[in-house]
């Protein structure tokens, strides 16, 4: 599965281009592209339907898979991600889960010296995956809505504020894989800590 997802995303990243290219060609060079264009559809469709066909296929992944979409903001892609390239979830702390990810702020301090909390390492694709869907919860999702918001309201800088959201997203996926409970709007609010 992992693999059909990384496959997906390089397909997705050649779509892009094309479309990109679709915008600056001549008129006479179009033509060319759109069945381009055709074709990775067709191809990341199929992709789509490969990965789903795993899921059903597992019990546990077709579990996880349930408790994971049942969060708003997280849909098939996304899942699909977390599961194929991050099997630990569930099972390891909420710190390990950040850090794994990338989301955990690392201090960068040496002596005297006292340098910004930044981001760095961690599986990038799933990292990525996960920002897109942040974008898509902030919208659906009043939890991180209202994180979001409040985080701004502190004068946080918004990438900074959505990794934060990200964070806790992370923390409050890997409490419901790891006690297999659905999402439930209470305990994004109460019983996590806010970032």
């Amino acid at each position: 599965m992992s693999d059909l997802v990384t496959r997906r995303n390089q397909l997705l990243t050649m779509q892009t281009m094309e479309k990109n290219r679709h915008q600056i060609l001549s008129k006479t060079l179009v033509s060319t592209i759109k069945p381009i264009l055709t074709a990775l559809k067709n191809q990341i469709t199929k992709i789509e339907l490969k990965i789903q066909k795993l899921i059903e296929e597992c019990t546990e992944y077709q579990s996880k898979n349930i408790i994971l979409q049942s969060m708003p903001g997280i849909g098939k892609i996304a899942a699909a991600s977390i599961i194929s390239n991050m099997p630990e979830l569930g099972y390891i702390t909420s710190k390990q889960a950040a850090s794994l990810i990338g989301v955990a702020p690392m201090t960068k301090e040496s002596g005297a010296y006292k340098g910004k909390r930044v981001i760095q390492g961690g599986r990038a694709q799933v990292r990525t995956v996960l920002y897109m869907a942040m974008m898509s919860a902030m919208q659906c999702n009043p939890v991180f809505k209202a994180t979001y918001q409040r985080l701004l309201g502190q004068g946080k800088p918004k990438k900074v504020a959505i990794i934060a959201c990200v964070r806790k997203m992370v923390v409050i996926l890997n409490s419901m894989l790891r006690d297999g409970v659905m999402w439930d709007e209470n305990t994004g609010k109460n019983k996590l800590l806010t970032p």
